[in-house]
């Protein structure tokens, strides 16, 4: 459908356009071809694997890869046959038409997801090993149902059989009187967790894998890793023997030049197209409220260095002042995320600005200049930083960011440690792809006012 959307915006729907070339084929039978080298890249990059389907940012990495890759070969194909296509031909296909296949991958995994909110589509699960691991891995699934998983039974082979729940979710652990077969009907299941494997030990883990065959019973070890993106573990075989490679953090990668130049391209397109909007919220906090337009505050940046961080006024002038007092009204402390419910102090135009989050745009000159990233962990204040321990201290190795994960994940609604988790994740998990993913989603949160006031 998009290649023949291209076709149409070319050559005005016309049947007997043709490429340049020594056969010169028509642009339909360019145009299936190039369907089908990008199908079997799609394949070839195994973005249709269940592994992926539904879970984190992998399945749009690997769409992206997989499309690049497709449109490469094309490149390469027609430098090697003198195929001379309309440029204009293939600068529309390529970006609509990855486009439209992460849109419609967005689309299947909404109704995945809410199929599977609601029990549905989920796979059982048997784990196998200690019972603390099973505790934590049933609270961890149930807590996420859109993983697709639900824990349904634990087997400890080494202990007793004593019939008792997990985290009151009603789910049998039994032991070494119950054997495998019985494990796996009473737990109706369709996949096999292990989580300690000691208690099977080597030769016990290969009889487990036989004993799985051909039932379609999915076998996955869990190597008891958390907070750490699938694109970071790697496996490689030494000796017979299989070993988990771990990545160091990407907190790296992200003050690479990709990044930058993905921060100051961005930023500047952004200014460009919101210069109006820019210039009516400017005039708006000047004519309704006395004060300067901008409201200027010192933040902690990348490496603990201070920087100057704008943003249009929304409060009257002195409310810094007010803060404390205001704080205890409502029982909170100043050592917290100092946010307001219902703040008096922010003038009218500032609540609808901030409402939409306007009273932010001002931060992409801070982009522009290199104090700030478009993604990134929120620029916090001194006392803020000052309460970090060595584990906090991770998100000031990279530029903070406009917005972050933990905005477009409750933003206002999280506490001060979820906030903190969610941007160390951010960090030490950082991807590009990542980043398009939370300015989407933040747009559709500043769109909704999702936890903004």
């Amino acid at each position: 459908m998009v290649l023949g959307i291209a076709s149409a915006a070319r050559f005005s729907l016309a049947s007997d356009a043709r490429v340049n070339a020594p056969f010169s084929p028509s642009y339909d039978v360019l145009g299936v071809v190039m369907a089908i080298v990008w199908w079997l890249a799609l394949n070839a990059f195994r973005t249709r694997s269940p592994r992926v389907i539904g879970h984190g940012t992998e399945e749009y990495r690997r769409v992206i890869r997989a499309t690049w890759a497709a449109f490469a070969l094309m490149a390469v194909l027609a430098v090697t046959f003198k195929v001379d296509a309309s440029r204009l031909y293939l600068a529309i296909a390529f970006p609509v038409g990855l486009m439209s296949l992460l849109l419609w991958r967005k689309v299947a995994r909404v109704l995945l997801h809410r199929h599977r909110a609601a029990g549905r589509a989920l796979s059982n699960v048997l784990v196998i090993g200690g019972r603390e691991s099973a505790c934590r891995i049933a609270a961890s699934l149930a807590g996420v149902p859109q993983s697709g998983y639900r824990v349904t039974g634990a087997w400890v082979p080494e202990g007793e059989g004593v019939d008792e729940p997990v985290t009151q979710r009603g789910i049998a652990v039994l032991g070494r009187n119950h054997t495998l077969q019985e494990m796996l009907w009473l737990s109706g299941a369709d996949a096999v967790m292990v989580t300690d494997t000691e208690h099977l030990g080597p030769d016990g883990l290969r009889e487990l894998a036989w004993g799985l065959e051909g039932t379609g019973i999915e076998l996955m070890l869990s190597p008891n890793v958390v907070n750490v993106d699938g694109s970071r573990l790697h496996f490689h075989e030494i000796s017979g023997l299989p070993i988990l490679h771990l990545d160091e953090p990407q907190f790296a990668g992200a003050s690479r030049l990709a990044k930058t130049l993905f921060d100051r391209v961005g930023a500047s397109v952004l200014v460009l197209i919101l210069s109006p909007v820019l210039m009516v919220c400017a005039a708006l906090v000047k004519l309704t409220s006395e004060g300067p337009v901008l409201y200027v505050q010192d933040r902690i940046g990348r490496d603990g260095r201070p920087f100057r961080m704008i943003k249009f006024r929304s409060m009257r002038v002195g409310a810094d002042a007010e803060l404390a007092a205001l704080l205890a009204t409502e029982g909170k402390s100043i050592a917290e995320l100092p946010k307001l419910v219902d703040d008096p102090r922010v003038t009218a135009v500032g609540r609808v600005m901030r409402r939409c989050s306007l009273d932010e745009l001002p931060q992409l000159f801070n982009v522009l200049k290199g104090d700030m990233s478009l993604v990134g962990p929120r620029p916090q204040r001194h006392f803020e930083v000052a309460r970090y321990d060595h584990v906090a201290t991770r998100r000031l190795t990279v530029r903070p960011g406009m917005t972050g994960l933990w905005q477009v994940s409750g933003r206002s609604n999280l506490d001060f440690a979820q906030a903190i988790r969610l941007d160390v994740d951010y960090v030490e998990n950082w991807s590009l792809t990542g980043d398009l993913i939370i300015l989407w989603r933040t747009f559709r949160a500043v769109m909704a006012s999702d936890g903004a006031y």
